[in-house]
């Protein structure tokens, strides 16, 4: 998560204790895993999102974060899980039956997904502020939460 004035390309990281005390939507808790705010009735889910760097790249990055629909655009941020260069956290709470859109981000830049359910075109400035450029235009990540 970091710290903005409603424009996200200009961001400075939080600490852990300044994450637990920014926000009551979102719960940063030691084993990698966040929480969003429980939604009365509703069904939810739990995914994993992992980043790893990119084969033949060496330069670790700083920060490795996400934002998307499920975090209210929010930037949460991403840990090193060992030596495998991997980041990863685990989010609660994801509302099922509904597209999510979302981003990652590695030192501030949108960074790409293979792991994504596939790409959207931003809906409204926030999203588009967010997006990656394709040869078809910005795009944004999708999250498909449907029932089974």
């Amino acid at each position: 998560m970091t710290q903005n004035s409603g424009n996200l390309s200009k961001t400075q990281p939080l600490s852990k204790t300044q994450v637990l005390r920014k926000t009551q939507r979102l719960r940063f808790s030691p084993g990698r895993t966040v929480s969003l705010k429980k939604a009365e009735g509703a069904q939810k889910f739990t995914r994993i999102f992992r980043w790893r760097l990119p084969e033949g790249q060496t330069h670790r990055p700083v920060t490795v974060e996400i934002a998307g629909t499920f975090t209210n655009w929010e930037k949460v941020p991403l840990l090193r899980a060992g030596a495998q260069d991997t980041w990863q956290i685990t989010l609660h709470q994801i509302p099922f039956n509904r597209t999510h859109h979302y981003m990652l981000f590695v030192d501030g830049k949108p960074a790409q997904d293979k792991f994504c359910d596939g790409l959207a075109v931003p809906h409204g400035s926030q999203e588009e502020q967010c997006a990656l450029q394709t040869p078809r235009g910005p795009r944004v990540f999708m999250l498909f939460a449907q029932t089974k």
